[in-house]
Formats: structure tokens, sequence, C-alpha cells
């Protein structure tokens, strides 16, 4: 049986370079971390969208 230990240090938002792909973990509210990978392209369209909402 595995042992049950606490979701705490989940971390912040990370973004990483991880051979073709970029890699994104975001945490997310009641613990854990929803973990994306996306190309640069796919990055760029991410980052314009959220500029648009962001102002």
């Amino acid at each position: 049986m595995a042992a049950m230990k606490p979701r705490t240090g989940d971390g912040p938002l990370e973004v990483t370079k991880e051979g073709r792909g970029i890699v994104m973990r975001v945490p997310l509210e009641g613990g854990g971390r929803l973990v994306v990978e996306i190309s640069a392209d796919e990055a760029q369209a991410l980052g314009e969208a959220l500029k648009n909402v962001v102002g």
C-alpha cells in the first residue's frame, strides 16, 4: 500500500524548455499541478491571447 502524503509545496508557475517542447506547470487550487507540453508556436499564440485578456 502506498504511503499517504499531504500535498504541500506544489510550487509556483513554471515554464521550462525540455527538448523541442515547452513544458508549463500550473499550480491548481486544492493541490496538484496541471502539466502541459506545447510547441514554440503554441506558446507564442498563448502569450498573445493572454496579453489580449490582461490588457
